[in-house]
């Protein structure tokens, strides 16, 4: 079959893999109808070793049953199914306590002899734990709202809800990619009624007005704190959503976060140390966050996606196919697209 190799930086190629088969009585075999390039994919893109053969990739995708071992109970061959990006057996102490990116049985998609996701068929571990049912045709419209289930979508969210946004608070969100702009739909969602977007796309922040935001600051850094402050009386916002992963975004944060706020940082942080020192405790700044445990929230996020009241595939403003995905790649690293789809 084809999928996505990265061989290193800028170097994404589609090529020939061995096919899928079950390997444990616990695995099912996933024909892939949809998948995505993330943004922390493109870290990888931006910085991998060059090696002459290439690694799978690749962490978001929805598609079809085709096949499941002797130990899979619930799904049977022509399920349409959706996968978070981490994969887990849904039954350890972690998983029971709904933090299944920690499951002693689980890992992560490209890693292990395990598949990624950016191909025509996925091996799925531990399927019965991982896997989730949707209740629509293979050929619905609202595949690409459902695809964001896999990651993009849960991790806005659990920006959202680690920060503790509700109708009484106020939002701030940093970035305007994709994962931001989930974010503020989830803040939305979540009751907020005040949610300032820090971006300066143009194309992207009109996506966040109607996503939610009610406001968007254009300036970075120090005039951009100073905005947002102005903005709040001098006080800056409850919560502050951090979905960037760049050290200069955190200290953003900090900067526009009310005294007894709290900041709640989703982006894959790209630093290995942070500024969080004695004028932050004194104002009794709390900060949370961390990878998304998408498969607890799927279940909570997919009604309001079945009923037409959210369109969180929005962010997919451009699709492509397999042959096509380098090009993504290259679109997305250079801020061409914002989220691209692949479609097989």
């Amino acid at each position: 079959m084809r999928a996505t190799l990265i061989h290193g930086a800028g170097d994404i190629r589609t090529g020939e893999v061995p096919d899928p088969q079950i390997q444990q009585p616990t695995d099912a075999l996933v024909r892939v109808l949809r998948a995505c390039i993330c943004g922390s994919d493109l870290w990888p893109y931006a910085s991998r070793p060059a090696t002459e053969h290439g690694d799978r990739i690749g962490h978001e995708f929805l598609g079809v049953v085709e096949d499941t071992g002797a130990d899979v109970t619930g799904f049977q061959r022509g399920d349409l199914v959706v996968a978070p990006f981490v994969w887990s057996d849904g039954t350890c102490d972690f998983c029971r306590e709904g933090l299944t990116t920690s499951c002693r049985h689980g890992g992560l998609w490209g890693r292990d002899g395990v598949d990624g996701g950016q191909g025509e068929a996925v091996r799925v571990p531990q399927a019965d734990g991982t896997l989730v049912k949707l209740p629509v045709a293979a050929d619905s419209a609202l595949l690409p709202s459902l695809l964001t289930l896999s990651d993009v979508f849960p991790t806005g969210y659990h920006c959202a809800k680690t920060a503790g946004v509700n109708e009484r608070t106020t939002v701030t969100v940093i970035g305007d990619g994709a994962v931001g702009l989930s974010a503020v739909l989830s803040a939305r969602l979540l009751g907020a009624e005040r949610i300032i977007l820090m971006g300066r796309h143009e194309a992207r922040t009109d996506l966040g007005r109607e996503f939610g935001a009610t406001e968007v600051v254009t300036e970075r850094g120090e005039e951009g704190i100073e905005r947002v402050r102005e903005l709040t009386g001098g006080d800056g916002t409850h919560t502050v959503l951090e979905c960037v992963g760049l050290e200069p975004a955190l200290t953003t944060a900090f900067g526009v976060v009310r005294a007894g706020g709290t900041v709640s940082r989703v982006g894959a942080p790209q630093y290995d140390k942070i500024s969080f020192g004695f004028p932050d405790f004194l104002r009794n700044i709390t900060l949370t966050g961390g990878v998304a445990p998408a498969r607890p929230y799927i279940g909570e996020l997919l009604p309001p996606i079945l009923d037409g009241s959210i369109q969180p595939g929005r962010v997919f403003d451009r699709t492509v196919r397999l042959d096509g995905v380098p090009d993504g790649y290259r679109a997305m690293a250079d801020r061409e697209a914002l989220k691209v789809m692949i479609a097989l």
